[in-house]
């Protein structure tokens, strides 16, 4: 027999002591595994959406809320702006390209939001079907929007007032589906798009403006502004000026995003000293059970050594255990991790939020493993040393 099956069938044989001790560090290494995955891909998926977007300007308030509202549309927006000023700055020599931005209604959670051609454009979204909208109450769908709710294009479908389920419904102003896009990976796939123009008319039937008075352009509202620098020196400058010069709040993606992971990255942080004190919890468990197997197996050690095992056999016995211990552990631990992920990302995007991907393996995964091992070796050593040293005269003469 080699060493790979005796230490099989001794873990076998004190299967209660192995499934604790597998189990403690599988735990641990799913909660690493768990966090490093959504995490990444969190990091990756709020970069990827803000790409090409330099500077927002929205109502006076949070610059976070603006940004998280705007980009990613996981908040309310901080209100609206006036036309006359986001055109105002839009024309602004500081400003390559502007994007409006129009919010307030939603189709079974997806938001609907009011743009132009350029948005769908900033991300590379490309149409399945149809043509992207040319007049009021035309609408082109996301991927994730059009699959969740079987639209298709000709289909039309009824707006409701706030951005989550539950508002009372536009039924009045019906859209009309004119175009479904392909899958992006990004923040267009899970919302409704439309002219800026459509959001104002549903608006204005609904507080019985479209046959009276109709609200000049100068008097028009938007909630927010996608801005691009036309030079690095916009940076420094357009900001402050939106800020001193206007009734907006400017807000920088790119510093907004990384604060708000510098305040959940606190949290990570001590999920993930839990999740390592769990892992060293789990080597101390092996360093136990190795311990109390060498007490129990010094005979039967020796009398391996008496029938030609040499010590370093004996030795490689022990670390094979030990490594066999954490193998199982690890990889039991990475598998729970990648489905406990997947079916958090199920969850996110039932409830159309960002979602996460179980089947993305991270090259940090390898270090994990690594690791996971060196903690196993090290466990492993002292009794693996402790059998190297065995006296086999004395204890078979002790019995």
């Amino acid at each position: 027999m080699n060493l790979l099956t005796i230490s099989l069938n001794y873990l076998r044989s004190r299967l209660l002591g192995t499934v604790l001790v597998v189990t403690l560090l599988a735990l641990g290494i799913a909660t690493i595994t768990l966090l490093m995955l959504v995490t990444a891909q969190l990091e990756e998926r709020m970069q990827r959406d803000a790409r090409g977007i330099d500077l927002v300007a929205g109502a006076k308030g949070s610059p976070l809320q603006i940004i998280l509202s705007a980009i990613y549309h996981l908040d309310v927006p901080t209100g609206n702006i006036p036309l006359a000023q986001a055109n105002e700055i839009a024309k602004h020599r500081m400003v390559k390209k502007a994007i409006p931005m129009a919010l307030g209604d939603s189709y079974k959670g997806a938001r609907i939001v009011g743009t132009n051609h350029d948005y769908p454009a900033l991300y590379g979204a490309q149409l399945t079907t149809g043509a992207l909208w040319q007049k009021p109450m035309e609408a082109v769908l996301g991927s994730e929007v059009a699959a969740r709710s079987g639209l298709v294009v000709g289909g039309t479908f009824s707006g409701a007032h706030g951005l989550g389920e539950g508002g009372a419904e536009h039924g009045d102003t019906p859209y009309k589906v004119v175009g479904i896009l392909a899958p992006t990976g990004s923040v267009i796939d899970r919302i409704v798009l439309t002219g800026v123009e459509s959001v104002w008319y549903v608006h204005d039937e609904e507080h019985g403006l479209a046959d009276e008075y109709k609200p000049e352009p100068s008097e028009r509202e938007v909630t927010a502004l996608l801005i691009q620098y036309a030079s690095p020196l916009a940076a420094t400058t357009l900001p402050r000026y939106i800020n001193n010069n206007s009734e907006m709040q400017s807000a920088v993606p790119a510093y907004e995003t990384a604060r708000l992971f510098s305040i959940v990255g606190v949290g990570i942080d001590v999920l993930r000293g839990f999740a390592l004190v769990l892992v060293l919890g789990a080597g101390l468990s092996i360093f136990v059970a190795l311990y109390h197997a060498l007490e129990e197996r010094r005979y039967d050690l020796a009398i391996m050594r008496t029938l030609g095992a040499s010590a370093r056999k004996v030795m490689a016995l022990l670390l094979c255990e030990g490594l066999l211990l954490v193998g199982i552990g690890t990889l039991a631990g990475m598998a729970l991790g990648h489905a406990l992920t997947g079916m958090l990302g199920v969850a996110l995007r039932q409830a159309q939020q960002v979602g996460v991907n179980g089947w993305v393996f991270l090259p940090e995964e390898l270090w994990l493993l690594a690791l996971a091992l060196g903690v196993g070796i090290v466990a492993a050593l002292v009794p693996a040393w402790r059998a190297y040293r065995t006296d086999i005269a004395s204890t078979l003469a002790t019995g």
